[in-house]
């Protein structure tokens, strides 16, 4: 029984998916730019203008750009904002061996700076892209400072046996193909926010928009495959740079001790508690944080304040 359970666990994890081209998925608003090879998405959320400081935002675990839709516009008339698709989501490319680690991910930002030619920029990164924001801030010199929007720097919210799991063949790449079905997403998004009818049809289509693409099991399994070890928490006091954390309180994996743990970690930082929001506090608060956002300007740009 075991092995026959077995067998038809490794038939379904290669039954062929049906994708759709990246023409077909792209839009005239997507942009891309080559990291080592690799293509990635990047959009320009906002009027460009030299007068403005740059700001680079990363989405969390399973997302994409799409993500930061409600909170960019808002920050206009104060930031140029861009947002990329990592390496493995989105419609950037999910290289099979590419080595998912965050500091390798933080490189990719470090191109993206390259290729537009920043004098300067701030980074921001929700959960998983926190941990990316925070390695960005670290390597890359033109780093002004640094956004975080309840980031798993101390708590990945990821199960340990999740981790392990994803070890044994094929179950990453089970575990991938339960992320393309759109009825578990819905079911796990709405865990994740604190007024879960935000979860509407429109945010379910940009959530599984990367799911679509033809790399994305191979990908995204080989990604799950491997489990790295990581020590963000370690690494907070390393950094210097302003560090602006915005915590939505209402996260079911966060707590506000985990909050202050943050603010206490990185020794130039100001801690946002967003009433009402969970994880997806840009998502859920858009108003607020962007007044957040925009109020810290000078803070974020002045290394010596």
């Amino acid at each position: 029984m075991v092995c026959l359970t077995y067998s038809l666990l490794i038939v379904y994890a290669y039954l062929p998916e049906e994708t759709i081209s990246l023409t077909a998925l792209q839009t005239d608003s997507d942009q891309f730019f080559q990291h080592d090879g690799n293509r990635v998405r990047y959009q320009l959320l906002s009027e460009l203008s030299l007068k403005k400081p740059n700001l680079v935002l990363i989405h969390g675990f399973g997302n994409s750009l799409g993500t930061w839709e409600s909170l960019a516009p808002k920050l206009s008339k104060a930031y140029n904002v861009y947002a990329i698709d990592m390496l493995g989501f989105g419609l950037s490319e999910k290289p099979v061996h590419y080595q998912y680690t965050n500091a390798n991910q933080a490189s990719v930002i470090q191109s993206f700076a390259e290729a537009m030619d920043f004098d300067s920029f701030i980074v921001g990164g929700h959960s998983l892209g926190g941990a990316i924001a925070m390695h960005a801030a670290m390597i890359d010199q033109k780093t002004q400072g640094l956004i975080l929007f309840n980031p798993g720097i101390i708590n990945t919210g990821v199960p340990e046996f999740s981790k392990y799991l994803n070890l044994i063949f094929p179950m990453s790449r089970i575990s991938a193909k339960q992320f393309a079905d759109r009825e578990f997403r819905e079911g796990f998004l709405k865990r994740s926010y604190h007024e879960p009818s935000i979860v509407t049809d429109q945010v379910m289509d940009r959530v599984m928009l990367g799911t679509q693409t033809a790399d994305y099991v191979s990908g995204m399994s080989s990604m799950l495959s491997k489990y790295y070890t990581s020590n963000e928490a370690e690494l907070m006091s390393d950094v210097k740079l302003p560090t602006l954390i915005i915590f939505g309180i209402e996260d079911r994996n966060k707590s506000m001790e985990e909050a202050l743990q943050l603010k206490n970690g990185f020794s130039n930082s100001r801690l946002e508690i967003i009433q009402n929001a969970g994880h997806y506090v840009h998502e859920e608060s858009p108003d607020t944080v962007s007044q957040v956002i925009i109020d810290s300007v000078k803070f974020l740009t002045d290394r010596n304040e």
